[in-house]
């Protein structure tokens, strides 16, 4: 199986981002990953496909996404239907604020952001219509100082809104669980190392000292997810990166990720990710055919 292609940016170590503003007449660029940051807005693309990482979405007439951490995307025509797709994209380091620079309480929305964007992240309608203007306007300046506030501004705007989603499953970007709480944290790293085992919630109460019921609620609070869903959402999360990485068969990667029912698995599967995992996994070879 052909793998991803990993892009070569061309944003220059001199400059501070790179912006492309383009209208194209349909998508063909296919799936791959970078580890520079991207925001990228398109519009008129209603119909169109947007993959991230294990998200695969229909799109509505605007989108808004910022990706981080070299996680998988792309956007396919699908049954877009526009000739006029409007495309603004925006490239920047990982480097580009620094952690120090971004560690100050006023960067504090910006730095978590950029956090949540390893996962890849989309915004509401409310947020693209309230910096539509500004990536607009920032097409039109030119190079330079007045440029990078404008882009600062952008993601400022953005971040203080707070209208914005997570896109990919951690465990499909082989990312660690972060969280303000030891107990919590103990069990997802628990969780993350046994998926492919019988995870019982009596086990997971003894781990961190609680009753069965006081944790399950505790967990909730603090995650806004049941045990049940989480294991779930771990457990396909590492399914979809064997999907797309490997040639493995779909029955073999249920069991492997925990699941004991082929179509059991099937059914949550497309229930979660919106295609079944034969689909989910044609999506992804049919953008690997087109490097």
């Amino acid at each position: 199986m052909n793998k991803i292609i990993t892009e070569i940016t061309p944003l220059s170590e001199k400059d501070c981002f790179y912006l492309i503003d383009r209208y194209k007449d349909r998508f063909t660029y296919p799936i791959h990953r970078h580890e520079e940051y991207e925001l990228n807005f398109v519009s008129n693309c209603d119909g169109a496909r947007r993959v991230v990482g294990d998200s695969i979405e229909r799109l509505g007439m605007y989108d808004l996404v910022l990706i981080g951490n070299g996680i998988e995307h792309g956007w396919e025509q699908h049954e877009c239907m526009s000739d006029k797709i409007r495309e603004i994209k925006i490239q920047f380091s990982s480097d580009l604020f620094g952690s120090s620079f971004l560690a100050k309480t006023q960067l504090s929305s910006i730095r978590r952001m950029l956090d949540l964007s390893s996962n890849g992240i989309a915004f509401t309608v409310e947020s693209i219509m309230k910096v539509y203007h500004k990536l607009d306007n920032l097409t039109k300046i030119e190079s330079g100082f007045y440029r990078m506030l404008e882009l600062m501004s952008i993601l400022y705007e953005l971040a203080e809104g707070g209208h914005y989603r997570k896109l990919s499953s951690s465990s499909f970007a082989s990312l660690k669980p972060t969280g303000d709480s030891r107990r919590v944290q103990k069990v997802q790293d628990h969780i993350n190392k046994h998926y492919k085992e019988d995870i019982r919630l009596n086990d997971l109460a003894d781990l961190v000292g609680m009753t069965p019921t006081a944790f399950s609620r505790f967990f909730k609070l603090r995650t806004g997810r049941s045990i049940s869903d989480y294991v779930i959402d771990i457990r396909l999360g590492h399914a979809s990166r064997q999907l797309v990485d490997s040639t493995t068969s779909v029955a073999e990667i249920c069991y492997e990720c925990g699941f004991n029912n082929v179509s059991n698995f099937n059914r949550i599967f497309k229930k979660k990710k919106g295609n079944s995992p034969k689909v989910f996994r044609e999506i992804y070879q049919h953008h690997k055919m087109l490097v």
